[in-house]
């Protein structure tokens, strides 16, 4: 394909998409009809040795691709959380491989690096965030797009592993000076002494046989750490914290009055951190979550942060759902006290119509940061004094994932996105007011911006999941479950600006159907009432 043929058949993908778009309601369904392994009828078991035709690749779309896609943004999609999308985040896309850049460091993609500090800077602004994860303060905070939440919060636990390893081997030691204080500083200060001894014993052994130990992350020093997180925390926090090689511990959320959904206090916190340090172990963070996944619950930063503060742990906030959400100021009440926390992350690809992948984050010490993740060869470096973000993130290349943001708020404006988030809130609450209504069902807990968690008031968990199957059997709507402390229940995200007061409606007249059935006939599913 030459540049002819790439503006001809460029210009029928933009059709191909936007009729696509145009026609989502009325030519797809939410799921495809197909089950596992069903492309080895579809493709060749081998890769062709000369070119096809592009028309001949154009018309295999359908058959392949269309037929068999999960269809996020269609209206009647509640699953999950939202992944967002626009047509200027669509142009964007389309630039950035255009462009083809790899910009790991300011002089590899100049435009990229500092389009990427303008944008993050725009959005502290926007989301009401502290001054000092600003690029442009004169502080050391900065921000960067990560790719994904989970991709975030493992730099987080990587950054906070590292801060605690400094803090250990720093001679002489304030770090020890200060635990051995506590109520267990006895026990504490014993772990550290030893860690201390064995990295000194491997250090003189493996110096002179060419073995690299990173310093800031030498795993002598953090076999006795441990992390926290709610036990409503997402799945990729404990697969994070694996990763890193630490212990983790899942806090018990509960109840708490202002949004009713749960939460994690500062009671708890502090009460495991008194037990693991007498265990002997070392806690370094606390992963809050702002709009979990289960119920969209919020651990108060205005509640574990002083902890965090005064206990010497990094505070992470994953705010990956929730974040959009705080370019409103009605719902910045979930913000309050993130001038504690040493970074923070959302998903702007989940609500706030920038397509994936783009995850920006902040820390309060970037400079921090990046000593811990420094590993720099000759051939990348360069003459300038500038943000290289290779070094605050895993992988060495990296996308002009800023584009998006700036086409995205350009073209759209802070007002319309700000209207489409207050829309997915009133689709919710629509949606909650016809659950709280009707005596089949039962709200599991208050709905919180897009999300609705509800259940069938009679036959416990098997009910509910009897509903669920029902539903997958269906296919008109998608929608995924959760289960907290033991109870099952079912989640509606309104997840897309398609979706409209009628398909609300639509979807609860469905689980409505689709209920009666198992409501009648209890016994046939050995449901106890």
């Amino acid at each position: 394909m030459d540049s002819d043929a790439f503006r001809v058949h460029g210009k029928e993908m933009v059709e191909f998409v936007a009729n696509h778009w145009e026609t989502i309601r009325s030519d797809r369904m939410p799921m495809p009809d197909v089950k596992p392994g069903y492309i080895k009828d579809l493709l060749p078991t081998e890769a062709p040795q000369y070119p096809e035709e592009w028309k001949t690749i154009f018309g295999d779309l359908e058959k392949v691709v269309m037929s068999t896609n999960t269809n996020w943004h269609h209206p009647h999609f509640f699953a999950y959380f939202p992944t967002a999308c626009s047509y200027p985040s669509i142009m964007a896309d389309i630039l950035s491989g255009g462009l083809s850049s790899i910009g790991f460091t300011w002089k590899s993609g100049p435009a990229m690096t500092e389009l990427e500090m303008a944008t993050l800077d725009w959005l502290v602004s926007a989301l009401d965030l502290p001054e000092h994860f600003k690029n442009s303060h004169s502080g050391p905070g900065c921000g960067i797009i990560q790719s994904t939440a989970s991709d975030a919060t493992l730099v987080a636990i990587m950054a906070a592993r590292a801060r605690a390893v400094e803090n250990v081997k720093r001679e002489p030691s304030p770090f020890l000076n200060w635990v051995t204080q506590s109520e267990v500083g006895q026990v504490v200060g014993s772990t550290i002494k030893k860690i201390l001894a064995r990295v000194t014993q491997n250090s003189e052994e493996e110096k002179d046989d060419g073995i690299i130990v990173p310093h800031f992350h030498d795993p002598t020093v953090f076999e006795k750490f441990i992390a926290y997180c709610s036990d409503q925390a997402h799945s990729s926090v404990e697969k994070d914290v694996m990763l890193c090689g630490v212990k983790l511990r899942k806090l018990k959320s509960v109840l708490e009055p202002k949004l009713n959904n749960y939460t994690v206090t500062a009671q708890v916190l502090e009460k495991a951190i008194k037990e693991d340090r007498a265990r002997g172990l070392i806690p370094f963070v606390f992963v809050a979550s702002m709009g979990s996944t289960n119920t969209c619950g919020v651990d108060f930063l205005t509640e574990v942060g002083p902890v965090c503060n005064r206990e010497g742990i990094w505070l992470h906030v994953d705010a990956a759902y929730a974040g959009s959400y705080l370019l409103c100021d009605e719902y910045r009440y979930m913000s309050e006290g993130v001038e504690m926390a040493d970074s923070f992350n959302y998903n702007a690809h989940k609500a706030m119509l920038v397509n994936f992948d783009c995850s920006p984050m902040w820390f309060k010490d970037g400079r921090q940061a990046t000593r811990y993740f420094t590993v720099d060869p000759l051939y990348l470096k360069h003459e300038h004094d500038a943000t290289d973000y290779r070094h605050l993130q895993i992988a060495l290349g990296r996308r002009f994932r800023s584009l998006k943001i700036w086409f995205t708020l350009r073209s759209l404006g802070i007002k319309a996105i700000q209207a489409h988030l207050r829309g997915l809130n009133e689709r919710a609450v629509l949606f909650a007011s016809l659950i709280e209504s009707d005596g089949d069902f039962d709200l599991f807990c208050p709905h919180h911006l897009g999300l609705v968690c509800f259940k069938l008031v009679k036959g416990g968990n098997a009910a509910t999941e009897a509903l669920l199957a029902a539903v997958n059997v269906d296919n008109r709507i998608h929608i995924v479950p959760a289960s907290v402390h033991g109870t099952f229940f079912l989640r509606l995200a309104v997840c897309t600006p398609n979706t409209n007061d009628d398909d609300i409606r639509f979807a609860f007249s469905v689980l409505k159907e689709l209920a009666q059935p198992i409501l009648k006939n209890m016994n046939a599913f050995r449901i106890v009432l």
